[in-house]
């Protein structure tokens, strides 16, 4: 494979890794929050009086008790992940045909932390270091909500997760298998790339477990930092074939923003189509 296709090809597998669990977080929120909002209507319409007591025991809800105001906020911020990733997913396309140590800084992205790595190696990106440990911190920028979903209602956003569907609830508890067995080194291995959802679960158990929300942070900066170095050592020790495929990528940088929108924006207009 060319130097191109394969930084063309690592940007599109972290960009669609990245976004995977959000989205499924962003529409569990808005679920949620959806049947809250029509069971309280029906309650105050006076349709069952019973409801209003218990409609938080409805299905697709993370909690075991009547959720105050800590329940919905974390809930929102579950939400606000799948918007921001969402967001990004174009961004992170067009960031990298800027400049790579914008794509690190910015994002914590694992392919801007080889760019980087790539240019380093030429002496392009001299101040690579702290390239690496303000991608670290913005690696880890949301990690603690799902920490707090886990200290909030235990494993219960896991369930929520797993839905329905079979196939999906087989991988939840395979990642939950895993995630137990390492304990706190889980953490250091979320960062894994392999096709389990093994990151969103680990942090999950960390706050359903009762570990410190200080100590969470700091080994998910270490593990952050660790994995961000590996891949950084890897562009520097390819070097000039992907700096050359840095340079004709942002040629068409642009192009491929857009056509990332339209993969995410499409799907969006014919659901409400279809509703309508």
């Amino acid at each position: 494979m060319s130097p191109v296709l394969g930084i063309l090809n690592g940007v599109q597998d972290e960009m669609s890794t990245a976004v995977a669990g959000e989205k499924d977080s962003f529409a569990v929120a808005a679920t949620s929050l959806a049947v809250a909002e029509d069971e309280l209507a029906r309650s105050s319409a006076g349709t069952d009086s019973a409801v209003e007591e218990e409609w938080w025991k409805a299905e697709g809800m993370p909690w075991n008790h009547k959720p105050g105001r800590s329940d919905y906020w974390c809930m929102g911020w579950i939400g606000f992940l799948g918007i921001f990733s969402l967001v990004m997913l174009p961004l992170r396309g067009w960031l990298l045909g800027l400049d790579p140590p914008i794509l690190m800084g910015l994002t914590g992205s694992r392919t801007g932390a080889a760019a980087t790595g790539a240019l380093a190696s030429v002496g392009q990106a001299p101040y690579w270091f702290l390239w690496l440990l303000l991608g670290s911190i913005m690696s880890i920028k949301l990690d603690w909500v799902y920490w707090w979903a886990g200290k909030l209602w235990g494993r219960g956003m896991i369930e929520v997760w797993a839905g329905r569907s079979e196939r999906a609830r087989r991988k939840y508890d395979q990642a939950e298998k895993w995630a137990r067995k390492l304990g706190w080194l889980g953490v250091l291995v979320a960062y894994v790339p392999i096709p389990l959802p093994i990151m969103p679960v680990v942090f999950v158990l960390t706050g359903a477990s009762g570990m410190k929300v200080r100590w969470f942070v700091a080994l998910d900066f270490i593990a952050a930092t660790i994995w961000n170095l590996g891949y950084l050592g890897l562009g520097w020790g390819i070097g000039d074939p992907i700096v050359g495929a840095l340079k004709y990528y942002a040629k068409i940088a642009n192009w491929v923003a857009i056509a990332l929108l339209i993969v995410i924006l499409v799907p969006i207009f014919f659901k409400k189509k279809q509703k309508a």
